[in-house]
């Protein structure tokens, strides 16, 4: 896989990426939304076989390709899965012009300080590795923020980027999502918190290491503008965070240079009992609108 190519399209192409990583405490919403009750299955494998089926749908569909998604965040299983004998994250970019991301965290540890931190991850190694194997471009990691405490903020973002430079050392681009809940009390003030604590850690970046990062769309229209236009920073994604795609849309649409990655928001009106003409045609709506957001702003 052509690593420059990657590269250019992750930061400079109009477009958006596709977030089909949901883990086990996201996957039973991603279920229910996709009309899958939790009585349908009865271990973590079947669980993981319907979402895996799922996503091989999305991914698959005539409209999910390079045009308007330039990247796709996937689970380990989809990474290590084929299609037609292919690897998907070969078929991604070979055949739809889609670039492979992987979602690499172990989930988050209780809430503590106002923020969850990632729980430690001593796989990681090896599963970089794997993802360099398989022709992955870059990574992703979540941590959570909900209230606006000064030390928990510092510390989320401190440990999101010292395993960036992990991820960096692989040859990988990592994405650092530091997710602020659009639950809090006070997001606007986690926010103004996050947003120079990530300065902070980019300022202390070597030249040559460079990051995504994927936020919750800002109360605060353009708060980002300073990380958008970072020389360390590829693209700046936002997350739906709970938020319809009509409202997550109209949201980012206000905010330059951020574009969506969105993942319920992405998947709403999709159903397991659509035929898969249906699905494709759900699906270029949900993409139409995504693209739009992203590369059209107010």
């Amino acid at each position: 896989m052509n690593v420059q190519q990657m590269s250019a399209q992750m930061s400079g192409k109009p477009g958006f990426v596709a977030a089909l990583d949901q883990s086990g405490g996201s996957t039973p919403d991603a279920l229910r939304l996709y009309g899958i009750p939790d009585t349908a299955y009865h271990s973590d494998a079947e669980m993981f076989e319907l979402i895996h089926q799922m996503r091989l749908r999305i991914i698959t569909a005539p409209s999910f390709s390079g045009e308007k998604v330039i990247g796709a965040i996937l689970f380990e299983r989809t990474m290590d899965s084929d299609i037609g004998g292919k690897p998907i994250p070969s078929y991604l970019w070979e055949d739809r012009g889609v670039v492979p991301l992987l979602k690499v965290d172990s989930g988050r540890e209780p809430e503590s300080d106002g923020v969850l931190m990632m729980k430690p991850m001593p796989r990681l190694d090896a599963l970089l590795e794997r993802a360099v194997n398989k022709g992955i471009y870059g990574t992703k990691m979540r941590s959570v923020v909900r209230l606006p405490s000064a030390s928990g903020i510092a510390s989320v973002v401190a440990q999101q980027f010292e395993v960036a430079r992990q991820i960096s050392s692989y040859g990988l681009t990592p994405i650092v999502e530091p997710e602020v809940l659009i639950s809090s009390p006070d997001k606007a003030g986690a926010e103004a918190i996050l947003c120079e604590e990530i300065s902070k850690q980019l300022a202390l970046l070597p030249a040559d290491v460079k990051v995504i990062l994927k936020l919750t769309i800002p109360t605060v229209a353009d708060l980002y503008k300073g990380l958008v236009e970072h020389p360390n920073v590829v693209r700046v994604l936002a997350l739906s965070g709970g938020y319809s795609r009509h409202e997550a849309c109209a949201l980012l649409s206000q905010n330059k240079g951020m574009i969506a990655s969105f993942s319920r928001a992405l998947i709403e009106e999709l159903r397991h009992d659509m035929t898969d003409a249906a699905v494709d045609e759900a699906l270029v709506r949900s993409i139409d609108e995504s693209y739009k957001a992203s590369v059209t702003k107010a």
